[in-house]
């Protein structure tokens, strides 16, 4: 697109705003100021911008560098900001100044889509690109380990049922005080931080899940679901849980030098590193493709990627990076993001998400969370 048609286009988007606030000679000269730097930011910017969940990363920027060999133009820029921080960036408002897109490792939730909607930012696209297993990992070295989520909840929630049922801060050290047959060596778990979506994954997949295997905590849920919530939300802070970043890569190599240490991140990460970790069977079920693929898993999680429909034709090629990743060639079962480590989408969801993204169907906030 042109310089001028560019520019236009933004004029266009802003227009309404233009006459609500045109309500004097000197308001009108300030803003048409305002938009004139604003359309020369247009014009600088030929580059689509992408941010959000460092499990999503590696995804997104091998379609990214597909689309700027295939394409011949400027490779999208693609940051890794977890997926809490992805959201306040890509919210921030609408304009060339702002990110196009966000990379997620959980839905969005509804306050950030209020959010993004307080900012202008009204339709967004949501594409889902495939589905991930959240794996509990360790070094090849390590003693072997079989969890429950009931024993994931029970070695890093901050308060635990006592004898009583009434809860208490968490007594357990070590695995084997969970349960004899686990290993005798000091609870260590390294994971993401509160802003991560793999953190929010981890905390409805295994905490809230091995929460509802106590009998106390069921009750709990029953009588007061709030408190229950903060109970099941609430990660110890005394050092059996290490918050390791935003960058899974980190976690990898500190399990390599602490080979008692557990590790939490996306299969993605666990297949690229088979030479030296092994993923931890829960309820007895191992983190592989193919039960990840068919829900035996129970880690298993749907990943995403949104995009502001307002930035489409607008920012040069945006329209069709959208049209790379959701093509066979990237998200089919022998595309080139299963090789690396993606799970993909079964057929008939991967062509309703090829209908979205073509129709660039703007997100039903209704049924949010």
């Amino acid at each position: 697109m042109s310089r001028g048609g560019r520019s236009a286009a933004w004029n266009q988007c802003n227009r309404s705003c233009l006459r609500s606030m045109n309500k004097s000679i000197a308001g009108a000269a300030v803003l048409a100021v305002a938009v004139s730097s604003f359309a020369g930011v247009a014009t600088a910017r030929d580059q689509i911008r992408i941010v959000g969940s460092s499990t999503v990363y590696p995804f997104t920027t091998a379609v990214a560098e597909q689309f700027g060999k295939s394409n011949g133009g400027k490779t999208p820029i693609v940051e890794s900001t977890g997926t809490g921080g992805g959201m306040k960036i890509f919210c921030e408002g609408v304009g060339e100044d702002k990110a196009d897109a966000t990379n997620a490792s959980r839905r969005i939730k509804k306050s950030e889509f209020e959010m993004c909607e307080k900012n202008g930012v009204k339709d967004i696209v949501e594409i889902k690109v495939g589905i991930d297993g959240l794996t509990i990992a360790q070094s090849k070295q390590g003693p072997a380990i079989k969890l429950t989520r009931k024993q994931v909840f029970e070695a890093l929630a901050e308060q635990v049922p006592g004898k009583d049922g009434k809860l208490v801060a968490n007594p357990n050290k070590t695995w084997s005080d969970i349960d004899p047959a686990l290993p005798n060596i000091k609870i260590e778990v390294l994971g993401p931080p509160p802003t991560s979506g793999t953190r929010d994954s981890f905390h409805e997949l295994f905490m809230e899940k091995g929460a509802e295997e106590l009998d106390a905590l069921k009750a709990l849920k029953k009588d007061d679901p709030k408190a229950f919530e903060k109970v099941w939300k609430s990660i110890r802070k005394d050092g059996a849980y290490v918050e390791a970043g935003e960058n899974d890569n980190v976690i990898v190599q500190k399990l390599e030098a602490n080979k008692n240490a557990l590790g939490i991140f996306g299969f993605s990460f666990l297949e690229e590193n088979t030479a030296k970790l092994k993923g931890a069977p829960i309820e007895g079920v191992d983190p592989t493709y193919e039960n990840i693929s068919s829900g035996k898993y129970k880690g298993a999680r749907d990943l995403f990627i949104y995009i502001k429909k307002a930035h489409v034709g607008v920012i040069p090629g945006l329209d069709k990076f959208v049209a790379e990743y959701v093509s066979d060639r990237a998200l089919g079962a022998d595309g080139y993001l299963a090789d690396k480590g993606l799970v993909a989408l079964p057929q008939e969801a991967l062509e309703r998400v090829k209908q979205i993204a073509s129709g660039m169907e703007p997100l039903n906030g209704a049924d949010l969370h």
